[in-house]
């Protein structure tokens, strides 16, 4: 028996089907894809835009840095290059037209886009950093598939991959506003999955911490995951059939299965603990 949802703001009924929301619509195809990353000028977005491309998929990565997407293409014909401002609705709007007007192809999104920073809460602050993750990691990530929504719903193969973090699941104290975003877009993404059901794959990328520059120190930062290897493990990952739902390497199981094993709080504290010394030992080597 179906389930059946209520829009409360429009009355419209959401039918939801077990086994679709189980199986979802068909797997994302392991080549031949047309795929927007966004983020993709470095880091994550990247590395991942780099093994998309050399298996056959078209790329359009996305960024607000030209000249870093420049670099990220280079000597790949396949990929793309296009500026966007996730945190600027209207350009949103405006880019994802253009986008599917240039690409009519397009049947993959990746929300990449994000930045992290390390807040103090103990006193008064200054909080524009905490707005900005929030509209570019939350806000982001929600404009751009709304914007592109109608376009992959027509595709039979499309797929929207919301990147999320280990942190979404045992948060990282000193960086309290991106883990919420990041909890946040988890949470959206099972909504997104189940109204979707059947019609776009939606999966869950769960990065654990990885070597990039997302935060200062990071990329050569002792106990975080290569980047290439981070990237060579999602590429393999993807290529399962079929395709998973979360995107889980096993080094960000630590986090992931937390709650789930019971053992949450003691997490929490060796997390804490630990990225406190990782950043410590980073600062001192850079």
């Amino acid at each position: 028996m179906p389930e059946t949802g209520m829009d409360e703001r429009s009355g419209a009924a959401i039918i939801l089907n077990r086994n679709m929301v189980r199986h979802g619509a068909p797997p994302m195809k392991a080549s031949g894809n047309t795929i927007l990353m966004t983020g993709g000028g470095s880091g994550i977005g990247e590395a991942l835009a780099h093994r998309f491309h050399d298996r056959g998929d078209t790329v359009i990565i996305a960024g607000r840095r030209k000249d870093a997407l420049e670099q990220a293409a280079a000597g790949r014909e396949r990929i793309h290059t296009r500026v966007l401002d996730v945190e600027d609705a209207a350009a949103v709007e405006a880019f994802a037209k253009a986008v599917v007007a240039d690409f009519p192809s397009l049947n993959v999104l990746f929300n990449n886009a994000g930045i992290m920073k390390f807040e103090d809460l103990t006193s008064r602050r200054d909080l524009t950093d905490a707005e900005a993750t929030i509209a570019i990691n939350i806000l982001g990530p929600i404009r751009l598939t709304n914007a592109l929504i109608d376009h992959l719903i027509g595709r039979p193969d499309a797929v929207i991959v919301m990147i999320t973090s280990g942190l979404a699941y045992v948060p990282l104290v000193a960086a309290p506003t991106y883990s919420a975003s990041k909890a946040a877009i988890h949470s959206y993404a099972v909504s997104l999955r189940m109204q979707l059901a059947g019609r776009v794959e939606v999966i869950e990328l769960v990065p654990p911490g990885v070597q990039t520059d997302l935060t200062p120190g990071q990329a050569h930062r002792p106990g975080y995951m290569p980047l290439d290897a981070f990237a060579d493990a999602v590429a393999a990952l993807f290529l399962e059939q079929p395709t998973p739902r979360d995107i889980l390497v096993e080094e960000v199981q630590f986090l992931r299965q937390a709650e789930r094993e019971g053992r949450f709080d003691e997490t929490l504290k060796t997390l804490t603990e630990r990225a406190a010394r990782q950043r410590e030992e980073g600062n001192r080597r850079s």
